[in-house]
């Protein structure tokens, strides 16, 4: 398998007029829409719930079992795949960054800690959450497939409800509170890191581009996540070559140069620093 064969899917998938927002039960969906049962990247969140379903779902490296206790969150940019049931009853909900961007000034997103990169996939529900869910994208179901008047702002309403939940189960401590100017700061860094770690491998070319400097940003980052700035940016470049090594027959030179590397030396020593291995055990050890 090659780079260019994992298929990148934006949500108009399920339609031409599908924009920002799509549900669907999940009976029959692999078949409906094979592009799921093969490795591939989204650009859009999916939230998987199922009543009565077997199967499971590969997020990058991790297998999340479907269970009918779970919700599975899928988010943009991860490499995933569906297996599941024909005959599975449940709900999968779709939507873009935008659903929610569109209505707000700033992204509401960004206060669900279970949407953060290295959230879990997989969120158990109390019993009393699950029903809710149910009842909840049931009435979405309705409101998608008769598209009356300010269908979207009651889509959205009803899906903040859910996302509220979620954010309760993964975090039942946590406490919601608006977004610091920091952590925006933040958002803004780590949305420039996936536009640009291909070629930018240094936290001063990404403070620049913020208006603020290096030191600044560093600060920020370590107060907020723990990590400098520069571990956030090789964490994504290892991230994406664990997913091209695991996903792809690329030579370890290949993808040394498609991720900016000056050499495959270099690669190599900088992937061992941040898996524990080298690139040709992990692939070995993945394959097995």
């Amino acid at each position: 398998m090659h780079t260019t064969d994992i298929s990148v899917c934006a949500i108009g998938l399920f339609g031409d007029s599908i924009s920002h927002f799509w549900i669907s039960n999940l009976a029959g969906i692999t078949d409906q829409y094979p592009h799921l049962k093969k490795p591939h990247k989204q650009t859009f969140y999916s939230l998987i719930c199922a009543a009565d379903a077997e199967g499971v779902v590969v997020i990058d490296n991790e297998t999340v079992q479907v269970e009918s206790s779970k919700v599975i969150v899928i988010k943009p940019g991860c490499i995933s795949q569906l297996t599941i049931n024909k005959n599975a009853v449940g709900k999968i909900i779709c939507f873009t960054e935008d659903f929610f961007s569109l209505r707000y000034n700033n992204n509401m997103l960004m206060q669900f800690s279970f949407l953060t990169r290295e959230a879990k996939s997989g969120i158990y529900l109390t019993d009393s959450q699950l029903a809710k869910w149910h009842e909840f994208s049931n009435y979405m179901q309705t409101e998608f497939d008769e598209q009356k008047r300010d269908a979207q702002m009651v889509l959205r309403s009803y899906l903040n409800v859910l996302l509220f939940e979620l954010e309760r189960s993964y975090n039942p401590g946590g406490q919601s509170k608006k977004m610091s100017p920091q952590m925006k700061k933040i958002h803004e860094f780590e949305a420039l890191i996936e536009k640009h770690y291909q070629t930018k491998k240094l936290p001063s070319e990404y403070a620049v581009i913020l208006l603020v400097t290096p030191n600044y940003l560093n600060k920020i980052c370590r107060q907020e996540l723990g990590q400098t700035a520069g571990e956030i940016i090789r964490r994504r470049i290892s991230i994406e070559a664990q997913r091209l090594l695991h996903y792809t027959t690329h030579s370890v030179s290949e993808i040394s140069a498609m991720l900016g590397f000056d050499n495959a030396s270099y690669f190599t020593t900088f992937f061992k620093k941040q898996t524990g291995q080298a690139p040709e055990k992990f692939r070995n050890n993945k394959s097995t």
